[in-house]
């Protein structure tokens, strides 16, 4: 079961995607998290990089309305993200994958780092905020090179989404809270 802790930081991702503020997640929220990341990018509707993260996206929504246990039709509610929450430290492979989809989305000039101003996009997409971004990237930034790679942010995203350590930097991987 989740902890306090970790109800806290997802509560703070759950809040930014439900773009309705309706208090539940759902198929909306995505397109709309979807439209927020390809307009700060500029990919316009049919293009790869837009077909790409609607693909990422929505394939994200699917996931966690089938795995949250949902009994509201077609919403998912912070307790039911949570019940996601619980099976994702069984699930390493599946996290694994949505992180490198999701490093692939953030890695905008393809040079398989992540560097700050990426980092600050990606948070803005999905909080409408990158307040803060400069002072915890450094903790996210583990090797001190000024990047995330690859290893680093798969790392990260895991730990942020199964870990319960507040100690851990991968509480900010979507910013302060």
């Amino acid at each position: 079961m989740a902890t306090d802790f970790q109800r806290r930081k997802v509560a703070v991702v759950f809040e930014a995607m439900d773009a309705d503020g309706n208090g539940y997640l759902d198929e909306s929220d995505f397109e709309a998290l979807t439209e927020r990341w390809v307009g700060l990018r500029g990919w316009a509707p049919g293009t790869a990089d837009h077909e790409r993260m609607r693909s990422i996206m929505m394939g994200w929504w699917s996931a966690i309305s089938t795995m949250s246990g949902a009994e509201h039709d077609d919403k998912v509610s912070l307790d039911e993200l949570m019940n996601v929450v619980d099976q994702l430290p069984e699930m390493q492979d599946a996290v694994h994958a949505t992180a490198d989809a999701m490093f692939d989305a953030i890695d905008e000039n393809g040079d398989d780092r992540i560097a700050l101003t990426e980092h600050k996009q990606v948070v803005y997409a999905w909080k409408g905020s990158d307040e803060g971004i400069e002072e915890v990237f450094p903790q996210l930034d583990i090797n001190g090179d000024g990047h995330l790679s690859r290893a680093e942010f798969r790392d990260l995203w895991t730990a942020f989404w199964s870990g319960d350590d507040p100690d851990s930097p991968s509480q900010w991987v979507f910013g302060r809270y």
